[in-house]
């Protein structure tokens, strides 16, 4: 996501809305840094965790891994990476529909191409509503990830197609 929002960053840099793009690049990459470290310890700690939970019977292993998934400090970087990437992501949009209006801005509609400019909406729900869907059923975490994808399809379909601003 933070080089996608790069992308942007260079395609509007010239519209006045360049600041914007680049402050949703940095709050993404730094959301993107806090939230990595929780995934590593999911993958590759619990995978530790099962092994020996499978060599020794005694271990119980939901107590163990319930304390790598639930430790605070843990948790507390996931959930400011998961806002971060929300804010990075809600800032995005505002840069694309700035950037996308103004002549010269690309989007190939003269300039207010209203579905390009629109791309970034729904990018910024998906990132929105990444922490809430955790705490919902599989079938609306299903449809938050169709809604994440389509949006990211649709906003890079939009980037690569625009011309950048230099």
């Amino acid at each position: 996501m933070p080089l996608g929002l790069l992308a942007l960053a260079q395609r509007v840099a010239d519209t006045g809305s360049g600041r914007t793009a680049v402050a949703a690049f940095v709050t993404s990459t730094v959301g993107a840094g806090l939230v990595l470290p929780y995934y590593g310890a999911e993958a590759f700690g619990l995978h530790a965790i099962a092994r020996q939970a499978a060599a020794d019977p005694r271990i119980d292993l939901l107590a163990l891994a319930d304390q790598v998934r639930y430790d605070p400090i843990a948790v507390t970087t996931f959930g400011a990476g998961l806002l971060a990437l929300g804010a990075g992501a809600t800032l995005a949009p505002v840069a694309l529909w700035r950037g996308l209006r103004r002549p010269g801005g690309g989007g190939g509609g003269g300039g207010d191409n209203l579905p390009s400019r629109l791309s970034g909406v729904p990018f910024a729900l998906g990132f929105l509503l990444f922490l809430p869907q955790f705490s919902t059923p599989a079938a609306v975490r299903i449809g938050h990830g169709v809604l994440l994808g389509a949006g990211l399809l649709w906003l890079a379909t939009v980037l690569w197609g625009t011309s950048p601003s230099r």
